[in-house]
């Protein structure tokens, strides 16, 4: 376990530098990793999520931007002062100690695998326009483990099929949203957007609740930080390839979003299973411009996939690294030191996850999206608040004002938007997201355990108070022995004196 105490970056490792090896992320690759595992499957599938609440989503979802865009900045700092895979989980270890460090990975590793499922549900749904058009359960099923397991293979290849693999995938999915959010602006109908808050509740209630759906599009902003370890030059590419991303997907998302609200009926809208498809058949007429857009969102889900199943293996990783997650997680196989156990136990999570859903869920992708999105602002809020933590720190030193004030208002503006997004999750959200995250305390027992037990053998086994010469036979060390003891009484005298006569 690493010595790291409070306060001290943990230790990187040379599995922990792979970035300067030729094979690692260069930027365009990095910032792939970030879209793609942005721009999944979910963004598809996210105007029908969002329809029962009307256009009042679309002012969600600009506040959701601000807030993802804040996040984007505040991972960009950190990850220039704390270099190393793991993103959230390094930076609260760093600023908060090992207990923070350990709820940050265990409810990030949470978020990876349950995102994957909600991907995979979104995923069949575009996969069904052409094969199991009924949407049989069984078939369903089938589907979504297809899509859990190929890009899992794919990783178990290798960090190089993975990077090639990313920026493919990445350029063919931003075809048909690249397309919506410009040309389907041309083919809007005020008549199709519906009443401006369909939902019925108050404004804000709406706006909470249609955020933190949201919310969820932009989970993956994060990915170029807990990779960075495999990204060469990390202190200049991992920012700029998180904030590069956040920003193509931000745009890419708001007209999209609302060329599609505009070009399907309301109506149609909340029961489409593929509303970026139909939108297509109704700007061009007939089917096959959906078919085509179809093929690229099973194109996007597939490296979607591919990236957070990565995710879900690194950063689990790191942390068993420091003795604070299982140290099976630790290891890897191959030259590119591919970490086998993390990928297959993830997908075989995100696989259970998925067929519960499908058998017990009635709104299967909602479910699992505000699941993922609670166990996922917990690690968000938790790395932003690392980062005020430092800038406090560092006040008093700091010669350029201007950049402290604006990487504070920043950072409060990350910390004011994770609260929001928790408030509007629900209670029922809360409540069982809250549970599961709590559930890694006994694994955190579990962790420290052995250790736990050596500190109190070597407790009883050094003497408190120097009373009597010290004995060749003692077995503390003989640096230890010859150092200056301390009297009784002059604990005594400590312990009776105020604190500010010693």
């Amino acid at each position: 376990m690493s010595a790291h105490g409070r306060g001290e970056s943990p230790q990187r490792t040379a599995d922990d530098r792979p970035s300067e090896k030729s094979g690692g992320f260069g930027l365009p690759a990095a910032t792939a990793l970030v879209v793609g595992s942005i721009i999944g499957t979910g963004v598809f599938a996210l105007p029908s999520a969002l329809a029962p609440y009307g256009p009042i989503a679309l002012v969600a979802f600009v506040l959701v931007t601000i807030g993802a865009l804040a996040l984007a900045v505040t991972f960009g700092r950190l990850s220039e002062r704390v270099p190393g895979s793991g993103g959230p989980y390094v930076y609260a270890r760093d600023a908060f100690g090992e207990f923070a460090g350990f709820l940050t990975a265990w409810s990030y590793w949470i978020t990876a695998w349950a995102g994957n499922a909600a991907i995979a549900v979104a995923w069949v749904g575009y996969v069904e326009v052409f094969v199991n058009k009924g949407h049989h359960t069984a078939g369903s099923i089938v589907i979504a483990l297809v899509g859990l397991w190929l890009p899992a293979l794919v990783n178990l290849t290798g960090v190089r099929a993975i990077g090639a693999f990313q920026i493919v995938t990445t350029v063919l999915k931003f075809l048909p949203l690249a397309f919506m959010a410009t040309i389907g602006l041309l083919f809007m109908k005020p008549g199709n957007f519906g009443a401006f808050n369909a939902g019925g509740t108050s404004p804000v209630g709406a706006i909470s609740a249609a955020g933190a759906i949201a919310l969820f599009s932009y989970i993956g902003l994060e990915t170029a930080s807990v990779a960075a370890g495999r990204v060469r030059d990390p202190r200049r590419n991992v920012p700029r390839a998180t904030i590069y991303g956040t920003l193509a997907c931000a745009a890419i998302y708001l007209l999209g979003t609302l060329a599609v609200l505009g070009t399907v009926p309301h109506s149609e809208l909340g029961s489409s299973t593929a509303p970026f498809t139909d939108a297509v058949n109704n700007i061009a007429g007939g089917h096959w411009a959906g078919n085509l857009v179809a093929a690229a969102a099973i194109v996007s889900g597939i490296g979607a996939l591919n990236g957070w199943t990565l995710i879900c293996a690194e950063m689990p990783m790191a942390a068993a690294r420091d003795g604070l997650f299982p140290d099976v997680f630790t290891k890897v196989r191959g030259r590119g030191g591919v970490p086998a156990f993390g990928i297959v136990s993830a997908t075989v999570l995100a696989s259970v996850l998925t067929v519960v859903s499908y058998t017990r869920f009635t709104r299967v992708f909602t479910e699992i999206v505000l699941l993922s999105v609670l166990t996922a602002v917990i690690p968000y809020l938790l790395a932003a608040a690392a980062q005020l933590y430092r800038l406090v720190q560092r006040s008093s030193e700091e010669t350029d004002r201007r950049r402290l004030a604006r990487d504070v208002v920043v950072t409060v503006v990350a910390l004011a938007f994770c609260y929001w997004s928790i408030q509007g999750s629900g209670y029922q959200t809360v409540y069982y997201g809250l549970f599961t995250i709590l559930l890694g305390i006994p694994v955190y027992i579990w962790l420290k355990r052995p250790h736990a037990g050596a500190a109190t053998d070597a407790a009883t086994r050094t003497p408190v108070v120097g009373i009597g010469p010290a004995r060749d036979d003692d077995p503390l060390p003989k640096a230890a022995r010859t150092a200056d003891t301390v009297g009784l009484p002059t604990i005594l005298r400590r312990a009776l004196t105020p604190r500010h006569q010693h």
